[in-house]
C-alpha cells in the first residue's frame, strides 16, 4: 500500500485517479478547494482543504508520504489558465521537494507529443483555439521547467490525443505505452478512456518504471 497526496482529486482525471487508488487499497490524502466537491467516500481517503500551490502548505501535508500525484488544472474557463499554470506548477514541484517526498507523478497534456517527425500536436493546427492556453502552458512547463528538474524523481504522463469516457466509461486495464510520439491505433485514432489512463498512472506509481521522463499511453 502506498500513502499518497492527490492534487485535483475532484476533477475529471483526478476523480478517476482517486477511484483507482482506493480500489487498489492505497491511502490517499486528497487536497480539495472545498469539502462540498468531495463526493467519493472511503476510509482510505482523507480530504484536506488547502492550497496545493502554496509550497509551505503542500510540504506540510505531503511530509512522510510516498508520492504526490498532481492532476492540477486552474480551470478551462479560467481566463488566466495559461499564466496560472506556468506560475503554479513549479510551486507544486517545490512544495513536494520541501516535503522530502521522493516522487511526483504529473498528469501531463498531449500537446507536446509528436504527431509526425518534428511536429508536435500543439503546432499541428488541429486543436480548438479555446484549448490552446491550457495546452501551451502545460507543454511549456514540461519542456522549459520540468525537463531541467534534477532534485526529485518526476514523471509527466501524457494521455492519448483523445482522453475521455467510452460509451459507458469502460475500465479495460489494457493500454500501450509510448515515449514522445503520439500513439495511434489501426484506425488512425489516438484514444484512451480516463479510467484506463488512471490504471496506467497507478501502475506507474506501484511499479516505478519511469524516472525523470515523459511517457504516454493509448489503446
Amino acid at each position: 500500500m502506498k500513502n499518497v497526496v492527490l492534487i485535483g482529486a475532484t476533477g475529471f482525471v483526478g476523480s478517476a485517479l482517486l477511484n483507482e487508488l482506493v480500489m487498489r487499497g492505497h491511502k490517499v490524502t486528497a487536497i480539495v478547494r472545498n469539502l462540498e466537491s468531495a463526493k467519493v467516500k472511503n476510509p482510505l481517503i482523507e480530504y484536506v482543504v488547502a492550497d496545493a500551490t502554496n509550497p509551505t502548505e503542500l510540504a506540510k501535508i505531503a511530509k512522510g508520504k510516498d508520492a504526490v500525484i498532481s492532476a492540477y488544472n486552474p480551470g478551462w474557463a479560467n481566463p488566466r489558465q495559461y499564466e496560472d499554470t506556468l506560475e503554479n506548477y513549479p510551486k507544486i514541484v517545490e512544495g513536494t521537494k520541501q516535503a522530502g517526498v521522493r516522487r511526483i507523478l504529473i498528469v501531463g497534456g498531449a500537446g507536446t507529443l509528436f504527431v509526425k517527425p518534428g511536429v508536435r500536436l500543439v503546432d499541428a493546427g488541429t486543436l480548438p483555439e479555446a484549448w490552446l492556453p491550457g495546452v501551451k502552458s502545460l507543454g511549456e512547463f514540461y519542456l522549459n521547467t520540468l525537463m531541467k528538474e534534477n532534485d526529485i524523481d518526476w514523471i509527466f504522463f501524457s494521455p492519448a490525443g483523445n482522453l475521455g469516457n467510452m460509451t459507458t466509461g469502460v475500465r479495460t486495464g489494457k493500454y500501450r505505452l509510448g515515449k514522445d510520439d503520439m500513439l495511434f491505433d489501426e484506425k488512425g485514432e489516438s484514444f484512451i478512456s480516463v479510467e484506463d489512463y488512471a490504471v496506467a498512472m497507478i501502475d506507474e506509481l506501484e511499479q516505478e518504471n519511469h524516472h525523470k521522463e515523459r511517457f504516454t499511453a493509448a489503446y
